[in-house]
């Protein structure tokens, strides 16, 4: 089992930055996928990023292409997520998520491993 812990989120304007961090414990997240996703009241959850499991790969959706940034530390056994510009419609609870499985699947948000409980980001105008 792997239990997955956001914290970073927060209440800022917009225009700032905030770094997100996903630290996991139980197993080493070595050998997982790891992404972002975040899910905003009335809307469908949405893929930000992912990175491969050495963090060779990384890929970013065209939403937030430019202005996030994701990252991973296996030593540490974390994962960030860089976000700049933060506009009013990032204001949404930000979750973090472990997977074995290929990429197309993750980015559909299928076939996830594990999940974190998400932190709450709220970007004011």
């Amino acid at each position: 089992q792997v239990q997955l812990v956001e914290s970073g989120g927060g209440l800022v304007q917009a225009g700032a930055s905030l770094r997100l961090s996903c630290a996991a414990s139980g197993r080493t997240i070595n050998n997982f996928f790891m992404a972002w996703f975040r899910e905003a009241p009335g809307k469908e959850r949405q893929f930000l990023a992912a990175i491969s499991w050495s963090g060779g790969h990384t890929y970013h959706a065209d939403a937030v292409k430019g202005r996030f940034t994701i990252s991973r530390d296996n030593a540490k056994n974390t994962v960030y997520l860089q976000m700049n510009s933060l506009k009013p419609e990032d204001t949404a609870v930000y979750h973090c998520a472990a997977s074995f499985n290929i990429i197309s699947e993750i980015i559909a948000g299928r076939r996830i491993d594990y999940w974190g409980q998400g932190t709450q980001v709220t970007v004011s105008s």
